[in-house]
């Protein structure tokens, strides 16, 4: 039983509230909140703080959460195991990737490894902004730039460059940014991460690093929107390379303002610190580390 109340704390904790879980696995209220109460009696602490409108996980709440993920991580490996052979992969693998690099990237390279392992699953989640790893249930995420988490692990899968780019149509009608300071005079397309607008744009000037910032009639916090707007002639775009390569290639943007660019970030896999990655996990991230190196 302390196996299923551990499959029922982490649900509460990934749809965020017992009323939502126990909706999730046709449990009344009443139900899970008993089980719920078991699981605290049996570890002597309260995990979860509510309120009539959210729940927030205590300090033991969190730690529970690392800690039930690895301790079901290791039981569903072993029935795994036993009951399909060492040589078949299976269950459910939570994935997030930011929009662009998971509809062009992604999501190919996924429809293959789910050809190879027939009895996977895969659960994407495509965000732009902040995902709470541990509190949303991600196995997996996919993310650009250094890591700054200490309760995550990440590796390295290539480097990342940041590029201004546009369409030549803009360009010929309001002619090329020679200078990052001319981007005052341009129409930018701006990302929004959650409350903060990405309007402070980074340069390499006279050997420094340097913020410009931008601005223009069009924000989003949608990177496919940004890159579909910026392809329309709408304005400037500030993307990663990964998410434009084949735009660039194909001659529908252009890149601008290379000379400036900073030094390449890296594309990174990033886990919870924590947890026992299951089998099927870590053979996704041997697959993604192969193709996207």
């Amino acid at each position: 039983m302390l196996i299923e109340n551990l499959k029922l704390f982490l649900l509460i904790v990934e749809k965020g509230g017992l009323a939502a879980a126990g909706r999730e696995v046709g449990l009344s209220p009443a139900t899970v909140t008993d089980r719920l109460a078991a699981l605290e009696g049996h570890y002597g602490a309260r995990l979860l703080t509510r309120t009539t409108r959210s729940i927030s996980l205590t300090d033991e709440g969190r730690k529970l959460v690392t800690g039930a993920r690895r301790i079901l991580a290791e039981t569903e490996e072993t029935e795994a195991l036993i009951r399909l052979g060492v040589e078949k992969i299976s269950g459910t693998i939570h994935l997030s990737a930011t929009r662009d690099l998971g509809r062009a990237q992604i999501a190919p390279l996924l429809d293959q490894f789910m050809k190879k392992h027939p009895e996977i699953t895969i659960d994407l989640l495509l965000s732009d902004g902040y995902v709470d790893l541990v509190g949303q249930g991600i196995d997996l995420a996919l993310r650009f730039g250094d890591l700054s988490d200490s309760t995550m692990k990440s590796r390295k899968l290539g480097p990342n460059r940041r590029i201004v780019c546009a369409a030549p149509d803009y360009l010929k009608l309001n002619g090329t940014p020679l200078h990052p300071d001319d981007l005052a005079h341009h129409n930018c397309l701006v990302m929004r991460f959650g409350s903060h607008t990405d309007q402070d744009w980074t340069f390499s000037i006279d050997g420094q690093m340097r913020m410009r910032r931008v601005s223009g009639n069009r924000i989003a916090n949608d990177g496919g929107l940004i890159r579909s707007w910026c392809l329309c002639g709408h304005g400037i775009a500030l993307k990663s390379e990964w998410d434009v390569r084949a735009d660039l290639e194909a001659g529908d943007l252009v890149e601008i303002l290379s000379e400036f660019a900073p030094k390449p970030s890296s594309l990174q896999m990033v886990y919870p610190a924590g947890a026992v990655q299951p089998r099927r996990v870590r053979a996704l991230m041997d697959y993604l580390s192969t193709a996207l190196a």
